[in-house]
């Protein structure tokens, strides 16, 4: 099969929570592969270096200063983006919040913020798109608290959850439009959101013995997968959850 079916030239994509970690690598992926990004997160500053890293690929770049805590946030990003770029054929839905905490003491501004960035500002990221949109992906990133119950990270993984059955739904749902809705599942990845785990050696133990590759997950390891389900090569699959994570879900 032709690589060209990979190639996302020409494509025009939105990546949330684009300033770091597995936002800016997913982000300068698509680049790579030939599309033009409109970049979103809160902090400006970060987004204009992850610009600069797109241009030096020879793509389009845009910073757009957003949260999509808030859906007016949500709506005039989406916009802007179309604007800048032309229009709208992607959307990789990133930007996610986590602090771990004892469910038993769990405050109600917590769970609100955790809920309203993952999976309140995941839905009308993705609606305020799909109205721009003809035709296309929606990548949302879901976690492997999705499929299994951990502790300290209740409200977390009830916003994953809902995050992969928005999924499915918008999946059916969007069909019709010719919009594809997928996720990923990444595994165990450091990253700024997850570094308080990895200051823990025995966790970090723990962990690698639950990974059948035994090692922890490199950024890089995403780009792949993230391609391939905003491509072409993907045409046929929709409402499905792709896990990146080393074979962990496969052995428990």
């Amino acid at each position: 099969m032709p690589l060209e079916i990979f190639s996302l030239a020409g494509r025009r994509a939105l990546v949330t929570g684009a300033s770091r970690g597995i936002g800016r690598a997913i982000a300068l992926g698509l680049a790579g592969a030939g599309a033009d990004l409109a970049l979103a997160a809160r902090s400006g500053e970060a987004l204009r270096s992850v610009a600069d890293d797109v241009a030096g690929l020879g793509r389009k770049a845009v910073a757009i200063t957003m949260d999509v805590s808030h859906v007016p946030d949500c709506r005039r990003a989406a916009a802007e983006a179309a604007d800048a770029l032309g229009g709208l054929d992607i959307l990789v839905n990133n930007a996610g919040f986590e602090q771990v905490c004892p469910s038993i003491d769990v405050e109600e501004a917590q769970w609100d913020r955790i809920l309203d960035t993952n999976l309140k500002g995941a839905f009308f990221m993705a609606q305020a798109c799909a109205r721009l949109m003809s035709g296309g992906a929606i990548l949302n990133l879901c976690s492997l608290t999705s499929e299994r119950g951990i502790p300290t990270a209740v409200p977390y993984g009830s916003s994953k959850t809902g995050l992969l059955g928005m999924t499915r739904a918008l999946a059916v749902e969007w069909a019709p439009r010719g919009i594809r809705v997928n996720a990923l599942e990444p595994g165990y990845f450091r990253t700024d959101l997850t570094e308080v785990f990895y200051r823990n050696d025995a966790w970090q133990r723990a962990m690698l013995a639950n990974i059948p590759l035994q090692r922890f997950g490199e950024l890089d390891d995403l780009v792949g997968a993230s391609i391939f389900l905003c491509s072409d090569a993907a045409r046929y699959i929709t409402g499905t959850c792709l896990p990146v994570d080393g074979g962990t879900l496969a052995s428990i």
